[in-house]
């Protein structure tokens, strides 16, 4: 199977870090030259905003599977090091959030991954991490683009190079969190199945190093530039593959539990699989993994979700007595509140979830540990644990999103104004009582189900989301929101 070429720009898009880094096409946008380039300019940002606090010179350097990542993270490396300071270099893949602790567990002043996380297979990208562990606030990527047009002279002579391996500190940091124990334990004996899809990407083995080997079936484990033709993202339609395996299989233990794990391409995003092979999304994930931190793990701290998440979240918060603060989307702004406020949890509706007690960043990983110790210790399938919470809280839904490509930028700034200026009364019929626009659009209607409109920041794209008391319900707002783009030209 090929992957569908991607079309390739006469001259390379400017570079602009959007909601997590800079991402571009392979040898068009993202080309050694710039990758050289950027990495020292982000390391002397890194350095104005963390050398005082972590009397550090250093940069953590990591890298993905993508076709070049090795390479481009040496050229990273190479020009970091001659821009005066010292580079710890991976010398292997791992998780992006692997370097995130890194920078945080080793007091360096950050890190730069090379990964474009979920894109397909022709992108490549690169992440800024920040001493605290997480993804650098805006403030400090328009630092970065501020200055690409200038030469930054070296801090110093070249400073120093050397090689680390990222997966043993990490595993500790995680296997800590969790009682590994209880889980090894219940898939031992029968009591659980796990499957994961790491699509390609850089949980491969992750799993296997945290519980042991031979303890969880691991698909699409090799490595592929082509991630199978399509991209390393987990949305069911590329996880044709688990779904069906963990639909037919049939555990030695009748009353035996079965879960499937998923992780995109850096490991960041997560999703999973019920018993029966249905999908389910971070939307049904986080509400479980509340419960399951507060209910069973006696922790606490507020919830942070951003304005795509499931109405379902602030239900939960209000069951347990967890205060709630709601973000724009993007990890970097859940990562701010984390540093700002003590929070027990934070996630978003695209996979991302992290926790305050580990680092400001989300981590597929120990996610996937926190799954698998909700159903190990409470005995039930995780979509019997999500309908509980429905009942507990008085609140079901359904939620889906699309990305509607737009004809032009043009049109985009066509349909913005239209937004701005008059903004719908009502949506499929139903009246609209609020709209919040600290990210786009977000109209709540009278039957308090919503309807979210925003753009892409950087290309023609038109991103609708929307939760309702069913999928019908669901698409008729989703179609409403395709058919009034479609009628302002």
């Amino acid at each position: 199977m090929t992957a569908a070429s991607a079309p390739v720009p006469a001259t390379p898009k400017p570079i602009k870090f959007g909601t997590d880094g800079w991402r571009g096409i392979i040898a068009a946008d993202f080309t050694f030259e710039r990758v050289a380039h950027v990495a020292s300019i982000a390391a002397h940002v890194l350095y104005k905003y963390f050398g005082e606090e972590t009397q550090s010179r250093t940069v953590i350097v990591g890298y993905d599977r993508r076709f070049l990542s090795p390479e481009f993270a040496r050229t990273a490396a190479e020009a970091i090091r001659e821009a005066g300071f010292d580079v710890r270099l991976s010398t292997d893949y791992a998780p992006t959030p692997a370097f995130s602790y890194a920078a945080h567990y080793q007091k360096a002043l950050g890190a730069i991954v090379i990964t474009a996380s979920h894109n397909p297979a022709a992108y490549s990208g690169l992440k800024i991490k920040g001493a605290f562990g997480g993804s650098v606030s805006p403030e400090v990527t328009q630092q970065v683009e501020a200055m690409l047009p200038h030469l930054s002279p070296p801090l110093g002579q070249p400073g120093g190079l050397e090689m680390f391996d990222p997966w043993p500190d990490y595993c500790r940091a995680l296997q800590a969190e969790v009682n590994v124990g209880q889980i090894q334990a219940a898939i031992a004996d029968g009591q659980l199945t796990v499957f994961a899809d790491v699509m390609h990407g850089a949980a491969a083995g992750g799993l296997a190093k945290l519980l042991g080997q031979d303890t969880v079936h691991e698909l699409n484990t090799s490595a592929d530039p082509l991630f199978g033709g399509g991209a390393p993202e987990p949305l069911p339609k590329y996880l044709g593959e688990l779904l069906e395996t963990v639909k037919v299989y049939q555990p030695a233990n009748p009353e035996g539990l079965k879960v499937g794990l998923v992780f995109d391409g850096d490991s960041d995003r997560i999703a999973a699989v019920d018993g029966q092979g249905e999908f389910l999304s971070s939307q049904i994930l986080i509400p479980i993994l509340l419960e399951h931190l507060k209910a069973r793990r006696g922790y606490t701290g507020e919830v942070v979700k951003t304005i795509s998440g499931s109405n379902l979240i602030p239900a939960i918060a209000k069951l347990y007595d967890l205060p709630l603060h709601e973000t724009a989307i993007g990890y970097k702004y859940i990562a701010d509140r984390m540093q700002e406020s003590a929070v027990l949890l934070g996630g978003e509706e695209s996979g991302g979830i992290g926790y305050g007690h580990h680092i400001p960043e989300r981590d597929a990983l120990l996610s996937a540990l926190y799954v698998l110790e909700a159903v190990v210790m409470a005995q039930e399938d995780l979509s019997d644990l999500y309908q509980n919470l429905q009942k507990k809280t008085g609140y079901s839904s359904a939620y889906d999103r699309i990305d509607l490509p737009l004809p032009s930028m043009e049109i985009r700034a066509k349909l913005q104004h239209q937004l701005d200026t008059q903004p719908p009364e009502a949506v499929a019929g139903k009246v609209v009582t609020d709209c919040l626009t600290i990210d786009g659009y977000k109209f709540t209607l009278a039957d308090d189900s919503w309807l979210l409109i925003r753009f892409s920041g950087t290309e023609p794209i038109l991103r609708l989301y929307s939760e309702a008391q069913n999928l019908d319900e669901v698409h008729k707002h989703l179609h409403w929101a395709k058919d009034w783009a479609s009628s302002i030209s």
